[in-house]
């Protein structure tokens, strides 16, 4: 459900910005064709900006005013956007910049009412210079140079926090490590089979062919660098605006708030193609069912994409472009007309126009999915485990160039899977959170719903201090039986609000990672049209945190996350670089008075017992060995943060992981069938009669497969590893049903 914030003009909706979606707005900002000279501001963009901030000022949830101290978080956040390996600005250029450090807030918020964006531009025209430098450096080492690769140098493999290149000499000394070491694994992945750890002979063109390929990935990488708008300046700057107040507080434009809005919905209009960037071509990667792409026939794989017209105007040539710019081309309303040039896979000489009506494309992909799986029990009979995979909290959303979705709901997709899988009587379900960022609050209140009765879900504080209980409203219950629930580092937002309510009712055991991600915080979607009423374009879109998220019991999400009730180990609980508290500027961790809520109390008093039971399988099961041996590698490699740039000792080293997993893949193989069947559901057949046919148990990704490997079979790709976790959870809800009375066991069935 929406609201409505009337004081913000605010269509407001909380949740999580999805995380990958957090990354990629900073990482691969839009791109457009232009010319040399430097870029200025838009002719709306000074008026965007100090919108922009002056909404920063009044209802963040902080509610920090733009002063010097956040100008200082806010500069270091645009050059980490622009140069986050610290690799291309000189020491000498972010010692130019230093006024700005106590600066940006008098330039943003000025009295005209309009912000001065010199330091967007000017820092962005500085790194294009250097960018240039760098690149042009590269090519000449590429031509000349003949690259050794037997000494002791290494390199420092994560350079974040490192310091800036002193001088351009220093840089220079930096770019040709790096430019060795990206030599040095391209000359790897020709010169070590993918079959065996065998080193294969390269012909004397190898060189050649290496140097020309990464003096093409150099050369693209520069385009896509340098050939920004000042939309995509405004994005960057602005987004490292919103950042110097919390992570999760965005500016989107156009193209990135219809990112958002058909992450969230779930449905997009277009042609119904997935589109990947080579080598400068636009190209389909992918021709998804059911689309206009599919159905007309005229579209395949591989094939590029030239030019793209509009109806009946002229063709807009599209090779080299940007991909979001050309994918903002191709998309447009349902039932209007789009052409597009194509050069066929089959033949690159050959052109032919395709005529598309654009329509509604719905993501069934993304959307929940369950399965059910038959696992023989000690008795000689069997035992049927239901999952259910929610890879986010979807729900419709529309905002300013990307509205009129096909309603959507996640509540509405899990209750038809879990009543499928009730009417094919499941002893117990598994909620699969894990990876799962969050999204729709209503969503994630209501989903909790389905398995309580009403009751209080999520708790929210405003900066004023005053706290407002989100309930489920329901006192039906959908599913009444045997509960487990799996969390990762992943899990985030709405992700956590469900876990953690199922946790603090006793309504479900929580089971994986240490914690979850940690985001606590809730957003509102602010269009800025409202504000800027005669801005030629779409002004786009802020993303603002507002509230807090809390618990019943009490205590925040924020940063701390949810932690297991059963804790299993996995290399993601080692990473520092993984949650909220990696993240630059988080909010802090506190608490509130908790609410009166109905504790169940249903795993506490068989927790001991599920615990041990746990620890003493993880100790002897093969996979968890296997584990364990990648967080050694893993820590390992965190101690060093450097690699060799000695080909013998790579080499040595990609033999050593090659024979492991060989001898994973090997004993995985040699396994016994378990017995197991496992039924895809997904929630347009979840409504059909009968299950749908046992996935092979040699593809299944919950089971190695079985056998002694023939030379045939050691040929082919090996299986998928097992999904330890998943595979343990299943063994603890197995665990968990045999302990609980006779009578709330039956619950599952009735």
């Amino acid at each position: 459900m929406l609201h409505f914030n009337f004081k913000a003009r605010a269509i407001v909706v909380s949740g999580l910005l999805l995380a990958s979606l957090i990354s990629s707005l900073i990482a691969n900002p839009a791109a457009a064709p232009k010319g040399p000279a430097p870029l200025t501001p838009g002719p709306n963009d000074a008026r965007i900006a100090y919108v922009t901030a002056r909404l920063l000022e009044e209802f963040h949830y902080s509610q920090q005013p733009l002063d010097r101290e956040s100008s200082e978080r806010f500069l270091d956040g645009y050059l980490a956007a622009l140069d986050p390996r610290r690799e291309n600005f000189l020491q000498s250029d972010i010692d130019s910049f230093a006024h700005y450090r106590t600066n940006l807030d008098k330039l943003t918020v000025t009295p005209k009412g309009v912000s001065d964006l010199t330091p967007a531009f000017e820092i962005y025209q500085r790194f294009v210079e250097r960018l240039r430098q760098h690149n042009a450096y590269v090519e000449t080492l590429l031509k000349q140079e003949k690259f050794k690769f037997s000494g002791s140098d290494r390199i420092t493999n994560d350079r974040r926090q490192a310091p800036y290149p002193k001088n351009l000499d220093e840089a220079q000394r930096l770019w040709r490590q790096q430019l060795r070491y990206q030599f040095l694994q391209e000359k790897l992945s020709r010169e070590l089979s993918a079959t065996n750890d065998a080193v294969v002979p390269l012909p004397k063109t190898a060189p050649t062919e290496i140097a020309e390929t990464l003096a093409r990935h150099y050369r693209w990488n520069f385009h896509r660098a340098t050939n920004w708008d000042s939309t995509d300046v405004l994005q960057a700057y602005l987004n490292a605006l919103g950042h110097a107040y919390d992570p999760h507080t965005d500016y989107f434009n156009t193209e990135h708030a219809q990112d958002f809005s058909i992450n969230m919905s779930l449905s997009l209009f277009g042609i119904g193609a997935q589109l990947s960037e080579d080598d400068g071509y636009c190209t389909i990667s992918r021709v998804l069912h059911g689309g206009p792409a599919d159905k007309s026939g005229q579209l395949q794989e591989k094939d590029r994409i030239l030019a793209v017209a509009q109806g009946t105007n002229a063709p807009v040539d599209v090779v080299d472009r940007e991909l979001g710019k050309v994918v903002q081309l191709i998309r447009g309303a349902k039932g209007t007309e789009v052409r597009l040039t194509i050069s066929p896979a089959e033949d690159r000489a050959k052109r032919r126009v395709v005529t598309l009506t654009r329509d509604e494309i719905k993501l069934e992909d993304q959307e929940a999915k369950a399965k059910i799986i038959d696992l023989p029990d000690s008795r000689g009979g069997t035992r049927r485990i239901g999952v259910i995979d929610l890879p986010s909290f979807y729900a419709t959303i529309d905002l300013p160039g990307s509205s009129n979705h096909s309603a959507k709901s996640t509540t509405t997709d899990v209750a038809k899977l879990v009543k499928k899988l009730e009417q094919e009587k499941v002893d117990g379900i598994i909620l699969d959170l894990r990876s799962n960022p969050g999204g729709s609050l209503e969503e994630a209140i209501k989903f909790t719903g389905l398995f309580i009765k009403d009751g209080p879900v999520v708790l929210a504080r405003s900066p004023d201090g005053k706290v407002t209980v989100d309930s489920d409203t329901d006192s039906s219950v959908q599913y009444d039986g045997p509960l487990a629930v799996m969390i990762n580092r992943f899990s985030a937002s709405a992700a956590e609000i469900a876990a953690a309510a199922l946790q603090d009712y006793g309504r479900a055991v929580i089971v994986g990672d240490v914690s979850t991600h940690g985001k606590g915080t809730v957003q509102n979607l602010n269009p800025l049209r409202p504000f800027l009423p005669n801005a030629t374009n779409d002004p786009g879109t802020l993303k603002i945190t507002i509230r807090k998220f809390y618990r019943v019991s009490g205590a925040s999400t924020q940063l701390k996350g949810v932690m297991p009730d059963i804790l299993l180990p996995d290399v993601l609980n080692y990473s520092p670089d993984i949650g909220e508290a990696a993240l630059e500027n988080p909010l802090k961790w506190d608490t509130i008075p908790s609410v009166k809520y109905d504790q169940l109390n249903r795993v506490q008093p068989y927790l001991a017992s599920l615990r041990q039971n746990s620890s003493e399988r993880v100790a002897t099961n093969q996979d968890f060995a296997y584990i364990q041996q990648d967080i050694q590698q893993f820590q390992k490699m965190q101690a060093d943060k450097t690699a060799s740039l000695n080909e013998r000792e790579q080499i040595k080293e990609r033999q050593v992981n090659q024979a492991r997993q060989k001898a994973r893949d090997q004993e995985r193989e040699a396994r016994k069938q378990t017995g197991m069947k496992t039924h895809e559901i997904t929630v347009a057949n979840s409504l059909l009669p009968g299950l749908p046919p046992p996935a092979s148990e040699k593809t299944n990704t919950l089971a190695a497969t079985t056998n002694a490997p023939s030379p045939i079979a050691a040929a082919k790709k090996p299986a998928p590893a097992p999904d330890a976790m998943l595979n343990e959870t299943i063994v603890i809800l197995e665990d968990y049903i045999s302990l609980l009375p006779k009578k709330r066991a039956l619950m599952a069935h009735d």
